[in-house]
């Protein structure tokens, strides 16, 4: 049996002038979502919990993450997790740093210096309160991997392009969502259920700042998120939503593909946006 590993996802988004999310290509080659296109994200280390990473964290403690996820401690490491493969998929730096990275990304994906490490040679200030909680997707069973993936939303920093790692992903763009569902939708693209559903939720919105306002809006300090079902996942209230239905808490995730591939299906052969009435 396939053991489930704990994960973190990031949609990194800004305007240009439209609303634009950041998504990488996975390499043919890989076991998990071979060729797909994906955001940055990945497993939750044991790095993650370094207590010297803690250190270099603001904007959120372990109690309030903890909230956020329904767990009841250690939810933090999500967000290092998040803020770590933002860096060493797509080359991002989620917070205050010295310039001159790029050989340091290299040196951690090679798994020759510790997390860290890294952060301390470069004086890095992560910053947590960037990412907002945005979803929560367990991959069915049967897959050759198995994850219990918590998704984030964060704005892109400023002056930072993004770009692919070139191992475990082979190419990167800047996307408008209504544009990527259209590239799925005709066939040029594969897209997995989740960041299908992602590209769904988030394309309501024109503006990086209108969504994360949205998001942030779900989740207002010291009460857990408010939560729809999406699928076999979920994720937090946005407008437009029945919110009749909506919980103040995150359930219980089981592995349910016949829903998942019926509604992933339906959204491939959805007839296109432009088609639609849609701009």
């Amino acid at each position: 049996m396939v053991s489930v590993r704990d994960a973190a996802t990031v949609m990194l988004v800004r305007d240009d002038p439209e609303l634009q999310v950041f998504m990488l290509r996975r390499n043919p080659a890989s076991v998990f979502g071979p060729g797909a296109y994906v955001f940055p994200g990945g497993a939750v280390d044991p790095a993650d919990r370094d207590p010297e990473v803690y250190r270099r964290a603001r904007g959120l403690d372990d109690a309030r993450a903890s909230q956020l996820v329904g767990e009841p401690r250690d939810g933090l490491r999500y967000w290092i997790a998040a803020a770590r493969e933002s860096f060493e998929e797509a080359g991002f730096v989620l917070g205050e740093a010295t310039p001159s990275l790029a050989g340091t990304r290299d040196a951690l994906n090679a798994g020759t210096l510790a997390w860290s490490a890294a952060l301390a040679a470069h004086d890095v200030v992560l910053h947590l309160d960037d990412l907002a909680v945005f979803s929560h997707w367990l991959t069915p069973e049967g897959a050759p991997r198995r994850y219990d993936t918590w998704f984030f939303v964060a704005a892109a920093p400023d002056g930072q392009e993004g770009s692919h790692d070139d191992v475990e992903a082979v190419h990167s763009e800047w996307v408008r969502p209504r544009a990527a569902l259209e590239r799925f939708r005709g066939g040029d693209i594969d897209l997995i259920f989740p960041t299908m559903r992602s590209l769904l939720a988030i394309a309501r919105f024109d503006r990086r700042d209108e969504l994360i306002a949205a998001v942030l809006a779900a989740q207002p300090e010291g009460t857990p998120p408010l939560v729809v079902d999406d699928g076999s996942g979920e994720r937090v209230a946005l407008p437009g939503d029945d919110h009749a239905t909506a919980r103040r808490a995150w359930a219980p995730l089981r592995s349910q593909p016949e829903l998942d591939q019926a509604l992933l299906a339906e959204e491939s052969h959805t007839e296109p946006l432009s088609r639609r009435g849609s701009p």
